[in-house]
């Protein structure tokens, strides 16, 4: 039986997404030609940069865990996983493939890993956390160089980013400690490497799909996951375009610039902040023509604490994917806020000895320090680029697991 305060909530919940319908449906009626026109930009971001840059990713990851290289991972990373972030080792597969690739790729392998029952749920909402983070690109070219001009910035969010997401990892493994765990992986005196082969070996059979079988699924399973992507990005390019037609972002600005004053930020980085709650990119650009007299620490701090909260429309996706599992939205909201607060905090305090200190711009690769071109021209490039990027993230973590290896069998040797 419901108690009554389940009950309420769900009433709660009723008028809020009936509230959310109504205005976006009395946006189309009153700003036909507007809404028109704003689902459309929409629908261009989608097919020429979100398709073209997500789609090769979605369906390598399928493929490769098709051929076990996942339980490959899971023997390999388990010292270095579970000890850190209380995941099996299969999760530095999402690890790798989430700080790689970017949105909203780290959910939907922590879905399929949960389909699979390589994870429990609190396994699930741990690392979903800290996975689906903003790719190196996006910080590099759109927003560094597209956005501010500056490459060295991306050094700067980089950093912050990535340690905030890291932080949080470490924090979340403290989520639901009585939570089911999946069994370690079985150890025996054969060398680590045979069993990792043998472990993927197993998948690919017990998996039991050809190739060709297994690339027609993967396609389909990444097409219909990116119609998703495409709808919400639709949807919230909508939504934001009519929430500041009717004047309810003027509204939630002085509410914002009110919080950042409080804050001591400056109060004209309010517009970029409420528009990156809904939209990462919008909100970064916004932030980059903030006035001059705004401290660039300042601007940078908000566009962080932007990229790691990745705006609803982000949200709206992996809620939506999440959906087919039982993992819940809500541990990854509040990994949300925490990482967007440790994002603008790391940047304010690395601004000074990083930025102005040790930076130049010979020091970013050069495939960073060009905008992400739109378009399918384009795919092959930034498929070897953070397929690079990947495998060294991937090659660190193995370095960093045989040394944990190492170090446990000495100490039994010895105890």
């Amino acid at each position: 039986m419901q108690t009554r305060t389940s009950v309420h909530s769900n009433h709660l919940k009723t008028i809020l997404f009936g509230t959310v319908a109504a205005f976006l449906v009395l946006s189309l009626l009153l700003y036909p030609e507007q809404a028109f026109d704003s689902a459309l930009k929409g629908l261009k971001i989608w097919w020429d940069v979100v398709f073209p840059a997500l789609l090769p990713f979605f369906i390598a990851s399928e493929i490769l865990m098709g051929f076990g290289v996942v339980h490959f991972m899971g023997v390999l990373l388990e010292p270095f996983m579970r000890p850190l972030f209380r995941v099996p080792g299969a999760g530095a597969f999402v690890m790798a493939m989430g700080l790689a690739s970017g949105y909203p790729i780290g959910a939907k392998l922590t879905a399929r890993l949960r389909e699979q029952k390589l994870l429990s749920r609190s396994e699930g909402e741990r690392l979903v956390s800290f996975t689906n983070t903003a790719d190196p690109l996006f910080m590099f070219g759109a927003v560094a160089v597209g956005f501010f001009h500056d490459v060295t910035l991306g050094v700067v969010i980089a950093i912050a980013h990535y340690t905030s997401s890291l932080l949080v990892g470490l924090a979340l493994r403290f989520h639901d400690p009585r939570g089911d765990s999946t069994p370690p992986v079985p150890t025996d005196q054969t060398f680590f490497l045979l069993r990792a082969f043998r472990a993927m070996h197993q998948a690919r059979l017990k998996d039991g799909r050809s190739l060709g079988q297994l690339m027609g699924d993967s396609v389909t399973s990444s097409i219909q996951t990116l119609l998703l992507v495409g709808g919400y990005i639709i949807m919230f390019s909508v939504i934001t375009n009519a929430m500041a037609l009717i004047g309810v972002s003027g509204l939630l600005e002085g509410i914002f610039g009110l919080l950042l004053t409080i804050l001591q930020m400056p109060a004209e980085l309010a517009s970029s902040l409420i528009t990156g709650t809904f939209e990462i990119t919008l909100g970064a650009q916004k932030a980059s023509v903030a006035p001059e007299t705004v401290d660039m620490a300042h601007k940078i701090a908000i566009v962080g604490a932007i990229t790691a909260w990745s705006g609803l429309s982000v949200h709206a996706q992996v809620a939506s994917i999440l959906s087919s599992t039982d993992i819940r939205y809500t541990p990854y909201f509040f990994a949300r806020l925490l990482h967007g607060v440790l994002a603008g905090l790391i940047t304010l305090i690395i601004w000074d000895p990083v930025h102005q200190y040790l930076l130049s711009d010979a020091a970013v690769p050069a495939f960073l320090q060009q905008v992400p071109a739109a378009g399918w021209s384009s795919m092959l490039e930034r498929f070897v680029n953070i397929g690079g990027w990947m495998l060294l993230l991937l090659t660190g973590m193995i370095l960093v697991a045989t040394v944990f290896r190492w170090i446990w069998t000495i100490r039994r040797r010895f105890s």
